[in-house]
């Protein structure tokens, strides 16, 4: 199960604003790479929606079937926000909807 954990406006190329909504996936526990100390996470990813800003908060703490599942990607830059430190990412996460029947499964 994922949960709606909140909800952001972003701009398209165009620079028209939309709405998404960040889910946010179970609770894990990883290994730090530098450490080597457990710490609990949970993987988080965001998903247009056509709603209104005021229906999406409405919408938060509720659960939906699924997952966060990370996927593979082009490398690219990003920059930790608590430290500024730019670092190499070659993967992201993304939603991923468990099928609801068989025929999903199968068809």
């Amino acid at each position: 199960m994922v949960t709606i954990a909140g909800t952001e406006k972003r701009k398209n190329l165009q620079g028209k604003e939309f709405n998404v909504l960040v889910l946010q996936g179970d609770i894990e526990v990883v290994v730090s790479k530098e450490t080597g100390k457990p710490y609990m996470t949970a993987r988080k990813t965001s998903i247009p929606c056509t709603f209104t800003e005021d229906i999406a908060k409405t919408l938060i703490g509720q659960k939906l079937p699924g997952a966060v599942e990370r996927i593979e990607v082009k490398t690219y830059d990003f920059v930790i926000p608590s430290t500024g430190k730019k670092i190499k990412l070659n993967h992201s996460y993304q939603y991923s909807k468990e099928p609801a029947t068989i025929m999903e499964v199968v068809g």
